[in-house]
């Protein structure tokens, strides 16, 4: 029997229980409405420290579109969730490129011929509306280096009429990364990024009537998500010179348009640039804050048929990954945050009724990282937990995506729908997330309390 789709996305039981979480916030998480801003290596907000729990909702403009594939009231439910469980940030996209790459969302910001999406860039008004509402900020992303969101390769291809499709088993890795690269030495390429950037920077909220360059719920412009100057080192070489400067001239545009709100880069650290810390650091300079991301699985740190015993080994590296980075961020003087960190459940499976012993050990050691930044007054200013999954259920026994399903999640279009998401449903993840929120509260002057 075919369910209507809307339906299957309604809340369940774990929905009032988790909204009627006690704690240091149920209700907006300050009262302060100031612009975030960077001192030495911390954030502050109207004078006090602002310190980074969050999670990642790349579909967040999705949901709040006025349109078939919106859905404003699901929207609204997440944010409450969120906001119980104590978040005070979400990371989310306000861009996406259709083109001809498999794997990307449709529909995007930009249709194919380059034009303006106007549903969805209501959909990220609704959604900055009712971020702001709830005193939550939020980091938006203006392209990704990926395909699942058509990023800057679909953006190459429109110059050049040539693309790549990621997983391509004639073009192996690492050449998607290397022909993606070559987006930052083509100007045409580099010209319609720089338009959808003024567009969504230069914007006015239709819902607020406030422009986005005055909006305090808006943290930071990101630049995409997850820049990489290439994957070889041939091609690392080739386009570093490039890679700086669109690094330095994309923030130089939104702060010649914006200069109320952060600016960053969203790269994932040294994964990125195969170990050059030295790249990295030169990357961040043009920025105000350092980024990292890390997915032990995804880069082979742990086997996910084989938790229990390559967590051990894969831990350690999680550890020494921290360590470097927050060293780099504490040398250039400048916060840093882990706004990416994903593991998969137990056994790599995707169905919520699935256990996450191994995932909660893992968001343990991420926190127990940040926590000890904290009090010791370190760089390491917060993270992003990959990703809320909330409600959505995914729609087809193979746990794929396709083109029209309505339940996003934050497991990407490209990837198996439950595989890193934390679902409504998760007791033990919302109630660890919820305590390392607690702990935030700790110390500040600022009550956290309603």
């Amino acid at each position: 029997m075919m369910l209507d789709r809307r339906a299957m996305l309604a809340g369940t039981s774990a929905t009032t229980a988790l909204l009627a979480l006690g704690g240091c916030r149920t209700n907006p998480y300050r009262r302060t409405r100031g612009f975030i801003r960077r001192s030495g290596t911390q954030f502050q907000r109207s004078g006090e420290p602002y310190r980074i729990v969050g999670a990642n909702m790349w579909y967040a403009a999705w949901l709040g579109a006025d349109a078939e594939y919106g859905n404003r009231e699901r929207l609204k439910r997440e944010l409450d969730r969120l906001q119980a469980m104590g978040l005070n940030n979400l990371r989310i996209m306000a861009a996406a490129e259709e083109g001809p790459l498999k794997s990307s969302i449709k529909p995007g910001f930009t249709r194919g011929d380059g034009s303006t999406n106007k549903a969805l860039m209501e959909g990220l008004d609704f959604a900055m509306a009712q971020i702001g509402e709830r005193g939550m900020t939020a980091v938006l992303a203006l392209s990704n280096f990926w395909e699942w969101s058509g990023g800057l390769q679909t953006l190459l291809y429109r110059a050049t009429g040539d693309y790549m499709d990621m997983g391509d088993p004639e073009h192996p890795w690492p050449a998607f990364a290397d022909a993606t690269a070559a987006f930052y030495a083509n100007e045409a390429a580099i010209e319609s990024y720089r338009a959808h950037v003024t567009a969504v920077v230069d914007r006015t909220n239709s819902i607020t009537g406030l422009p986005y360059k005055d909006d305090p719920a808006i943290m930071s412009w990101q630049h995409a998500n997850e820049p990489r100057p290439g994957g070889s080192v041939s091609a690392i070489a080739r386009y570093r010179g490039a890679y700086l400067d669109w690094i330095a001239s994309t923030a130089d545009l939104i702060r010649s348009i914006d200069s109320n709100h952060l600016v960053s880069l969203g790269q994932e650290g040294t994964q990125a640039t195969n170990g050059n810390a030295e790249l990295v650091v030169e990357a961040h300079k043009s920025v105000d804050y350092m980024t990292a991301h890390i997915w032990p699985l995804n880069w082979s740190w742990v086997s996910g048929d084989d938790l229990p015993g390559t967590w051990p080994a894969g831990k350690a590296k999680v550890e020494d990954y921290l360590a470097v980075h927050m060293r780099l961020a504490e040398e250039m003087g400048k916060p840093l945050l882990i706004e990416e960190f994903g593991f998969p459940r137990d056994d790599e499976a995707y169905s919520p009724d699935t256990t996450a012993r191994y995932r909660a050990l893992y968001y343990r050691t991420i926190y127990k990282a940040v926590e000890e930044s904290w009090r010791r007054g370190g760089a390491l200013q917060g993270s992003n937990f990959w990703a809320w999954n909330g409600e959505a259920r995914a729609e087809h026994e193979n746990f794929r995506f396709r083109d029209g399903d309505l339940a996003y999640m934050g497991d990407p279009p490209h990837e198996p729908q439950g595989w890193y998401g934390n679902f409504d449903s998760d007791g033990e993840m919302i109630e660890l997330i919820k305590a390392h929120a607690d702990r935030e509260c700790l110390g500040l002057k600022t009550r956290c309390h309603a």
